[in-house]
C-alpha cells in the first residue's frame, strides 16, 4: 500500500509541480513585460528532450544521470506531500536531507564525467554554494529538533498546527524563518544564487554537455528537487497542513522565490558564500540560543 501511495504521490507531484513551473514562467515574463510561454510549456520541453536521442561520455557520465534522477525521486517519496506520508515513520528530516545529497552527488558525478571544463567549474561552484547555504539552515533545523525531541517531518508540521497560524515557525522564530527562505533560494539555485549554472559566464555550467533524454531527466530531476526543496520549508516554517493547504503554501512561496529571481541580480561565488557565512549564519546562531536558552519559539 506504501508503494502505490508514494506512486499516486509521484504522479500528483509531477503534474503540479511542472504546471506551477509554467505558472511562473508567466509571472516572470509578466514582469519582464514580455508575454512569456504558455503554461504547459514545461511539459513540452520534457517530453521533446525526452523523445530526442543524445550522445554518451561513458559509464559514469550515464549513471550520473540515472543516480541523480532516481535519488531525487526517492527522496520526494519520504517527503510529506500535506497529509500525505507514503512510508509512515521514514518521514525523518535525516533521511530526506541524505537521500537529496545522493541526487546531488549523482549529478556532479555525471556532469564531471562529461570532461567539459565549464561543466567542472560548475560543479566545484555548486558544491561551494552546498556549503554555504547548508551551515545555516542545518543550525536552524538542529534547533528545532533539539527543543522538539523528533526530527519527523510530519510530527514537526503537526506540532506548528496545534496552535493555528500563530503557532507556525515563521512567525515564532522569524529569524530562523529568514535564514531557511535564504538557504531555500541557494537550493534552488535561483538568482542572486544562481552562480552554479550562470549561463551568460560559464555556459550552464554542470548542464553545458547534455541533450536529449539526459537533459530530459535532468529537467525532470531539477523539477522534483524543487518539490523536496520547497517542500522542506513549508512543512518546517508553515506547518504543512491538509493537501489544500499545503499547495496553497507552496504556491505562495514559490510566487515569491520567482519575483525575488525575477528583479535580482546575480552574485559572484566568493560573495555567496561570505554572504551565507556573515548575515543568514548570525542570524541562525542567534535564532538558536533564543530557542536553547529561553525555549522562546517552540511549542512546548
Amino acid at each position: 500500500m506504501s508503494y502505490l501511495i508514494a506512486l499516486l504521490v509521484i504522479i500528483v507531484g509531477f503534474l503540479w509541480q511542472l504546471s506551477l513551473d509554467g505558472i511562473q514562467r508567466k509571472v516572470t515574463a509578466k514582469v519582464h513585460r514580455r508575454v512569456g510561454p504558455p503554461w504547459y510549456q514545461t511539459f513540452m520541453d520534457i517530453f521533446k528532450a525526452l523523445s530526442k536521442s543524445s550522445i554518451s561520455h561513458g559509464f559514469i557520465y550515464d549513471f550520473g544521470v540515472m543516480m541523480a534522477l532516481g535519488g531525487t525521486i526517492a527522496t520526494f517519496m519520504f517527503l510529506p506531500f500535506g497529509n500525505i506520508v507514503a512510508f509512515e515513520g521514514l518521514d525523518n528530516f535525516f533521511v530526506v536531507v541524505y537521500l537529496l545529497a545522493v541526487g546531488s552527488l549523482g549529478m556532479a558525478m555525471s556532469a564531471s564525467g562529461s570532461g567539459n571544463a565549464w561543466a567542472g567549474i560548475g560543479i566545484m561552484r555548486a558544491l561551494t554554494q552546498m556549503l554555504a547555504y547548508e551551515v545555516p539552515f542545518m543550525i536552524v533545523v538542529f534547533a528545532m529538533i533539539h527543543a522538539y525531541g523528533t526530527s519527523s517531518l510530519s510530527e514537526l508540521a503537526h506540532i506548528q498546527q496545534i496552535n493555528g497560524i500563530l503557532g507556525w515557525h515563521i512567525f515564532t522564530m522569524p529569524l530562523g524563518a529568514i535564514v531557511a527562505f535564504i538557504s531555500l533560494l541557494g537550493m534552488l539555485t535561483k538568482v542572486p544564487f544562481d552562480t552554479p549554472i550562470a549561463p551568460t559566464e560559464i555556459a550552464s555550467g554542470p548542464m553545458v554537455e547534455y541533450g536529449g533524454k539526459h537533459f530530459g531527466m535532468l529537467m525532470l530531476q531539477h523539477e522534483f528537487a524543487t518539490l523536496v526543496e520547497v517542500g522542506l520549508f513549508v512543512n518546517l516554517f508553515l506547518g504543512g497542513g491538509n493537501l489544500l493547504e499545503y499547495l496553497i503554501k507552496y504556491f505562495l512561496v514559490y510566487t515569491l522565490v520567482t519575483l525575488i529571481y525575477s528583479v535580482s541580480a546575480r552574485f559572484r561565488i566568493e560573495n555567496v558564500v561570505t554572504y551565507f557565512y556573515r548575515v543568514p549564519i548570525i542570524l541562525s546562531l542567534i535564532q538558536t540560543a533564543i530557542v536553547i536558552f529561553t525555549g522562546l519559539g517552540v511549542n512546548v
